[in-house]
């Protein structure tokens, strides 16, 4: 199996080199946190840092487990700091330290400490250390891989992209399921695990949650309906219907906890006109679409919605800012992103050779009047890359090697 070097992501770790400054990666369970830093370990031995410079720590590995009071924490980095010299720590998977912030911070105060750390969830960011640490952070928001990638670890064997594409919907985007090749099985037992260690441990142990059963089946219900406009009240109701009471506020709380530990990215909305968020109805989608396939029975229908899916990850790839956007009452694009104020517009559709299906899927953007770009993602191989009066369409899956 190929190391996947993740370039993009490398490339900002050396752009924030030397400064002083905290580098704090984040991203779901294996999607490559620690591949990443053992790969950036290697460009600063090759570039003139000693390996007695470099201490890094990952506190998933039981070696370790002593360090997890931030105390002995702190007292365990200071007895092998190099007086004279640029140390680099890395502080792999934090969270598992109590109180860590406290660590960090006075290891922060030392001229001589270049800090990286990752975390498994929001939460990294989402309590103490956002506080303490106000402006003395940079976080990197890392992802599973990208279509792109994912191709580019495979062994050359002449499969065809539109294969690949198969074999990444099914299979899924972690990049160890590259070790399996097409071997759907042993990806989803893999995929299984994660499943549940986000779940038993990034959520239930953490929020502390009595009815297992019932964060699953809601869960659930947000893995199925990915790319739908949803809200606590709705899914609260949906539950209830099933005879399972459950009120909104609580609903909430496991929304926000799926959120966290990134199982799920929520997508605001957008009003196009009036140039602002909305506060409700928000859409989600699920970090990789395989784990989905895992978990719910799919449709030939929802191709869709599995498609917009992979879109809005790859446009939080690219983008800081990724949103649902509304324009008027009823019209609704896909998504919205925005680069240093300027939008750009995405739909996204399964096939649009059928005139009806094209019409409908260009109205949404015609309406915008504006001159920003404008784009309609489908998988025709026909007729693929088209103009309609300053609309581009284009092939999802050459858009997505670009």
């Amino acid at each position: 199996m190929k190391r996947l070097e993740r370039k993009h992501y490398l490339d900002w770790l050396i752009k924030w080199k030397d400064q002083q400054i905290i580098k704090v990666v984040t991203g779901v369970r294996r999607c490559g946190k620690s591949t990443l830093f053992s790969i950036y370990q290697d460009y600063l031995l090759q570039n003139g840092v000693g390996k007695a410079q470099i201490l890094a720590i990952n506190f998933e590995d039981l070696e370790f487990e002593d360090l997890t009071d931030y105390k002995k924490l702190y007292c365990y980095i200071k007895e092998r700091l190099l007086p004279d010299q640029m140390n680099y720590i890395f502080l792999d998977e934090i969270q598992h330290v109590h109180n860590y912030e406290k660590a960090v911070d006075s290891l922060f105060l030392r001229e001589n400490c270049d800090l990286y750390l990752t975390g498994s969830n929001g939460y990294l960011l989402s309590g103490e250390l956002a506080t303490l640490l106000t402006g003395r952070y940079v976080e990197l928001s890392m992802m599973p891989l990208s279509f792109q990638e994912y191709c580019a670890g495979l062994e050359e064997d002449g499969t065809s992209t539109a294969e690949k594409f198969e074999s990444y919907l099914r299979c899924g985007s972690f990049p160890y399921v590259l070790r399996y090749g097409y071997e759907e099985q042993e990806a989803r037992e893999y995929m299984s695990g994660i499943y549940n260690t986000i779940l038993l441990n990034d959520i239930v142990k953490r929020l502390r949650v009595a009815d297992v059963n019932m964060l699953e089946a809601i869960t659930r219900f947000m893995m199925h309906n990915i790319g739908n406009r949803t809200s606590p009240a709705t899914i609260a109701g949906t539950m209830t219907s099933q005879r399972m009471k459950i009120d909104p506020k609580t609903v909430d709380r496991y929304i926000r906890g799926l959120t966290d530990s990134l199982l799920f990215y929520e997508a605001r909305r957008y009003n196009i006109k009036g140039k602002k968020l909305l506060a409700s109805m928000n859409k989600y989608y699920v970090c990789d679409v395989a784990m989905r396939s895992m978990l719910v029975r799919s449709q030939d229908s929802d191709i869709g919605h599995i498609l917009e899916n992979i879109v809005y990850l790859e446009l939080k790839r690219r983008y800081a800012e990724v949103y649902v956007g509304q324009y008027g009452t009823d019209g609704e694009v896909d998504f919205v992103v925005l680069k240093d104020g300027q939008p750009a517009y995405y739909q996204v559709a399964q096939t649009t050779l059928d005139d009806q299906v094209l019409t409908r899927e260009l109205a949404p953007l015609r309406q915008i009047k504006d001159n920003y770009p404008k784009y309609l993602l489908t998988l025709d191989e026909v007729f693929a890359e088209m103009n309609y009066d300053g609309i581009q369409k284009k092939n999802v899956l050459r858009w997505l090697l670009d």
